[in-house]
Formats: structure tokens, sequence, C-alpha cells
């Protein structure tokens, strides 16, 4: 029979070693159900539906933690290899442009002591400074640095060459990370990672793996379906777009009617988006002349077209982007961003009213509530642009994090695929490649949410499937990668002998 131990008079020093540390974690335990039976006692309806939603995620997220990811070797090693000749390649253009462009010693591009010198000592540029971990401004050389910096002509090919640097050593560090005895690699996923409800992703608690959230589409070639299976990867189309025109719809139907409240929505289900944004804020263009995407795709500014400039300007102006932020962000003068959003706003002026509805319920109500029912309480100065940038890009990301989560949930609940890893707004799975024309069609229908919004408009964001053997965007140098779904695949895989996961035993 077990001891029944009065907490108030507990003296450890009359039991064991052993007793002592199963003394600790009892109480742990039963302190942490003491705890979570008062605070859910205190909790409305509204939060234990977020609660009981993010614990029925635990399964298909502890299942995707325990079966990672597959890693090609030669295929890993192939590409540390061309990366590693590019380092050394970039490397020897740098020493030139420094030498016989600057006419200082080399540098070592790693050494931001070094990079400081030749930056603002040698070369006299604007020095760029950020608050250090002591509190202070202080001179800084870095990526946010960089960028300003490659505005002026003396600078940018030193300092594209020094982003590329890293950007590449980054790469390298990632390809060189520790991956588990089984030839995989594995990620610690966390469900409450963030406060819009996005998983984030760690290296997990052996110490090996790392964040698999942010593989850049150059590596993910080197992560492989197990035998006899191939990946999907379904993702949200414009996600975070489409859930601002629903917002835009909900906020403002009753107040604007649905010829106000429904233009940006209408615009996100017409197709192609970003060509009609870009139409809309581009009026001077000459549009019927030629097809509208022929228009949207001309060039606007270096290599950047009409139609990429929509989607990024489009974006940053939904999110309170200012037209100095997202002209840095872009890489383009400022009046070319002040123009769009001057002309993107006067196309979809509910966006603007949405943002104000926003900022009333920060200072009048102090939280913002999702569709879906998630609620979030602000607790900064209403009033502060940092609180009310949060706050705009709050729901619609966090709308899409609850669609993503719900599919993810109602895939691994038909126990017909193997889930691998969350992106955000993309899925990624594999399944017995024999299967994919049954397989697939059935996931994309599975991964949708509805949602119905006021006066019973039906909304949805639609999905889209790649497949492939890897992770890798399929290409003549990876005949395996992932290319879009369109009803078959008439591919065979080409690479075929890699170990198991002990789950698939």
């Amino acid at each position: 029979m077990a001891d029944i131990i009065d907490t108030a008079t507990l003296d450890l020093s009359n039991y064991s070693s052993d007793e002592t540390y199963w003394l600790y974690n009892g109480f742990d335990c039963c302190v942490t159900k003491e705890i979570f039976d008062n605070l859910y006692a205190l909790t409305d309806e509204t939060a234990r539906g977020t609660y009981e939603f993010s614990k029925a995620l635990q399964a298909p997220v502890l299942e995707m933690n325990l079966r990672g990811l597959l890693v090609n070797q030669r295929r890993k090693n192939k590409v540390i290899r061309e990366m590693e000749a590019k380092v050394r390649q970039l490397e020897a253009q740098l020493d030139r442009l420094i030498v016989e462009g600057v006419g200082a010693a080399q540098c070592n591009w790693r050494s931001p002591a070094q990079l400081k010198v030749l930056l603002y000592d040698i070369m006299r540029l604007p020095i760029q400074k950020k608050r250090n971990a002591n509190g202070i401004f202080a001179p800084t050389t870095d990526e946010g640095a960089l960028e300003k910096l490659s505005q002026y002509f003396i600078a940018e090919p030193i300092c594209n060459h020094l982003l590329t640097l890293r950007s590449l050593g980054k790469s390298l560090g990632f390809l060189r990370t520790n991956i588990d005895s089984d030839g995989r690699m594995r990620t610690q996923f966390n469900i409450a990672g963030t406060d819009t409800g996005r998983f984030a992703s760690s290296i997990t608690d052996f110490g090996t793996g790392t964040n698999l959230q942010n593989v850049t589409s150059a590596l993910r070639s080197v992560f492989v379906a197990d035998p006899g299976m191939k990946f999907a990867n379904l993702d949200l189309e414009q996600g975070d777009s489409r859930n601002v025109g629903a917002l835009c719809w909900n906020t403002l139907l009753d107040s604007h009617g649905e010829d106000y409240a429904g233009k940006y929505l209408d615009a996100c289900e017409s197709g192609d988006l970003h060509t009609l944004v870009c139409r809309m804020g581009n009026p001077q263009l000459a549009w019927g002349t030629d097809t509208d995407r022929a228009v949207a795709d001309a060039i606007a500014f270096k290599h950047l077209t009409y139609r990429d400039l929509a989607k990024k300007l489009g974006h940053g102006s939904n999110y309170l982007g200012t037209p100095p932020t997202m002209a840095k962000h872009a890489r383009i003068p400022v009046p070319i961003a002040k123009q769009f959003q001057e002309n993107y706003f006067a196309a979809f002026p509910c966006i603007p009213e949405w943002h104000k509805s926003v900022f009333w319920q920060l200072e009048n109500l102090g939280f913002l509530e999702t569709p879906f029912g998630d609620r979030r309480f602000f607790f900064d100065r209403p009033r502060e642009a940092s609180t009310r940038r949060v706050a705009v890009a709050h729901t619609p990301q966090s709308m899409t994090a609850k669609e993503i989560n719900t599919g993810i949930l109602n895939l691994w609940r038909a126990n017909r695929v193997q889930l691998l890893v969350q992106v955000h707004d993309s899925i990624l799975f594999q399944f017995p490649e024999e299967q994919e024309d049954e397989i697939i069609p059935w996931a994309l229908e599975t991964l949708k949410t509805h949602l119905t919004l006021k006066r019973g408009r039906d909304f949805v964001v639609p999905t889209e499937a790649m497949t492939g053997w890897n992770w890798g965007y399929g290409s003549p140098d990876n005949p395996d990668g992932l290319k879009k779904w369109k009803g078959s695949d008439p591919r065979k895989r080409e690479e075929t002998s890699f170990k198991l996961s002990l789950l698939d035993f």
C-alpha cells in the first residue's frame, strides 16, 4: 500500500535517494494536476475549445516527431561539395573586390570585427547600429545592416557577396547537422510554440536534427521518401490573403454592403489573385492589349515583374507594411512602393477599413477572436505601432494555422498516409506510391476546412498538391523531385536503396 504523505510535515531525510526522486516526480505531477484543475475551472467555452483542439494535435505531432525524414546521403554529400565550391569561388571574388576595388587588405568575411573596419573605417560607409546584448546601440554588420549598405553603389557588390556567403554558410551548417543512427533527420514540433497557433520546431531532446520548417528549397532534395512510398506536399493556396478577404467580408458587410466588403475576397477567389491585384494597382499599364498575365509578367524594376511586386507589396500592405519597410524588403525604391500602396488601397478600400476595426477592438476589447472561435488577448499598449502590426497579422495567420492543423488532424485520423513535416501552411506526407491516383484527390479534399461567413457565404482555402520521391523541386538535375500533381504522375523513381524507420516495422 502506498504511503499517505502530508507535504506540510514531510522530512525528505527519512527517504532514500531513489525514493526522494520518486517523491519529487510524483509531487510534480500532482501539483501540475491541481493547477490544471483550478485553471480549467476558470476558462470559458472558447478557451476550452482551443485547449481541446491543441490536445488532439498531440498524437499527429508526436508521430511526425518520431518518424522524421530519410536522408539521401549521396545527394547530401553532392550538395555540400557544390556549396563548398561556390563558397571558394565567392571568397576569391570578394578578396579581389576588396584588394583591387577598395585597396584594402584581405578580410575574413566571418569576422564582424574585420567587416566593421572594412565597411566603416576604410570605406567610410554610414555606420549601422543595433542594440547589443548589453542594451547598448553599437555598430553592426548583421544582415539588415548589409542590406541597407548595399544601396550604396560602391558597397553593393561587396555586401551582396557577404550576404550570399552567409546564406551559404547557414545552408552548409544545416547539411552538416547530426542525424540519427537510422539515417533520418528529426525535429521537435511545438504545438504551443507561437501565439498564432502555428507550430514551431527545433532540435530534438537527443541533440540531433534541427528546425525543418525553414529548410530552403535548394536543400530539400536531400530528404527522400521511404522505399515503396512517395511524397505529397499539400499546401493552402494564398491562405493568409484569402483569410484577410474573409475578415473584410465579416467585419464590413453589415455596414458597407457586399460590393465593398467582398471586393478583396472576390479578387482572391477569381483565380490569379496577384495578376488581378497587379491590374488594379497599376492602371497605367496597357491592359487589354494582351493577356493579363503577359502584361503582369513584364519587368517593373530590375529583375522583378509587376506581378512579383503585387505579391510582395500586396502582402505587406495587408499587414500594415509602410512603403519604406516594404521597399527595403523588396529592394526597390520607396516611391515605387508608395505609389503601389496608394493604388492598392484605392482598389481595395475594405482593407484599411478592416485595419481600423482591429485597432478599435484592441482599444475597446483588448482581444481579437477569429471566425474559428480562437481568442487572443493583447497586453501591450493598444495604440503602439508594433502592437497594431502584430494584431493585424494575428487573425489571418491564426486562421491559416487552424485550417492547416485541422486538415492535418483529419488526415491523421483517417490513417491512410504517414505525416512527416508541417510547414506553416503546408503538410508533407508519404503514401504507398501505387495508391497515388486514389490518395491525392482524397487528401486534397480532406485538407480543406470549410467556414460559413456572414449571410451564408461558404469560404474555403483551396489546396494544391505536388508529388515526388524527394522534397526538392523536380528538375533535370533532380528528376525525383516534387512536381505539381495534375491528375497523375507517369514518372518512375530513379533512386531506391534507403533504410526504413523503426516506426515501419
